[in-house]
C-alpha cells in the first residue's frame, strides 16, 4: 500500500535530538501530552497520529504494520529525520517496534509501552472491526476506555477519562477498522532479534489489554533489553501514571551507550 503522509505535533528546540512518538489504536498525538513538558526540555519531540487517526488521512482498504511504518518512515523523510529516538505505547509501540527491527539504522533508543509482537486472538480483531463498521465507534467505546484505566483512577477522573473517551470517537471507522486488521495480522516474534537499539519495555500490571507477560516476551527476545512493570495503571499508563512514564522515558531517551 502506498504510504500515507500523517499529521504531527513537534515541540521543543529545532536542534535538539529527535523523539518520535506514536500512540494507542483509538488515540491521537494528544495521547502523550502529559508527557511533552519534560521531554520537550531535552528533545525535539515530534508525536503523530496513526493513518485513520486524528488528522492523518485514512486511506482505503486493510491495513498491515508495515502500512503503519512506512507511513511513519516516509513522513520522517519528508521531515529530514534520517535517525531519532522511538517509542510508542500499543499500536505505537508495535509500529516503532517495526521500524527497529526492519530499519535498525533509524532508531537511536526504543521504548515499547504497553504493547505486543503478538495480540490475538485475530478473530477478536475481526470481530471488532465489524461492529465499528455497523455501529461506529460509540459501538465499542465503552469497551475500549474500560480497559484503558483502572476502576479506581476512573472513579477520581472521570474528565480525563471523558476527554480520553471523546479521542476515541474522533477516530475515523474506516481507519480503525483497517487498523484492527492490521493488529489481527501481526506476529513480530520473530522480528524481535533483530533490534539492535537499546531497549525500555514498560508494562502496567492491570493492563487487561497488553498484560505483563506481554512485555516480558519482548524484553527475553531483544538482547540487553530493560523491562519495567509499573504497580498502578491499566492501559493507558501514560495517562494513569504520568509523573511515572514520563521520568522513565526520560532516563531511558538520556542516556548514552549501549546500555539502559
Amino acid at each position: 500500500m502506498t504510504p500515507a503522509p500523517l499529521h504531527v505535533a513537534v515541540d521543543g528546540a529545532p536542534d535538539a535530538p529527535v523523539l518520535v512518538l506514536g500512540s494507542s489504536l483509538g488515540s491521537t498525538a494528544a495521547m502523550w501530552d502529559a508527557q511533552v513538558p519534560a521531554l520537550a526540555e531535552r528533545f525535539r519531540v515530534l508525536r503523530y497520529d496513526h493513518r485513520g487517526h486524528g488528522g492523518s488521512p485514512a486511506p482505503p482498504g486493510d491495513y498491515t504494520i508495515a502500512d503503519l511504518g512506512g507511513d511513519l518512515l516516509m513522513t520522517l523523510d519528508e521531515l529530514g529525520v534520517e535517525r531519532a529516538h522511538h517509542g510508542g505505547l500499543s499500536l505505537g509501540g508495535m509500529v516503532a517496534m517495526w521500524v527497529a527491527s526492519h530499519e535498525p539504522q533509524r532508531v537511536d533508543r526504543l521504548a515499547l509501552v504497553s504493547t505486543s509482537a503478538l495480540l490475538g486472538p485475530a478473530d477478536m480483531w475481526r470481530a471488532r472491526a465489524t461492529a465499528v463498521r455497523a455501529g461506529g465507534m460509540a459501538a465499542i467505546a465503552d469497551t475500549v476506555v474500560e480497559r484503558w484505566f483502572t476502576p479506581e483512577f476512573a472513579a477520581e477522573h472521570p474528565q480525563v477519562v471523558e476527554r480520553s473517551r471523546e479521542m476515541l470517537l474522533s477516530s475515523d471507522v474506516a481507519g480503525y477498522a483497517a487498523c484492527c486488521a492490521a493488529i489481527a495480522a501481526m506476529d513480530q516474534r520473530g522480528d524481535l532479534p533483530r533490534v539492535t537499539a537499546p531497549t525500555l519495555v514498560v508494562a502496567a500490571a492491570q493492563d487487561p489489554s497488553t498484560p505483563p507477560e506481554h512485555a516480558q516476551e519482548i524484553a527475553r527476545h531483544i538482547a540487553g533489553a530493560r523491562l519495567e512493570v509499573l504497580n498502578d495503571g491499566a492501559h493507558l499508563v501514560n495517562i494513569e501514571r504520568p509523573e511515572q512514564v514520563s521520568a522513565l522515558l526520560l532516563d531511558h531517551f538520556s542516556a548514552t551507550g549501549g546500555g539502559t
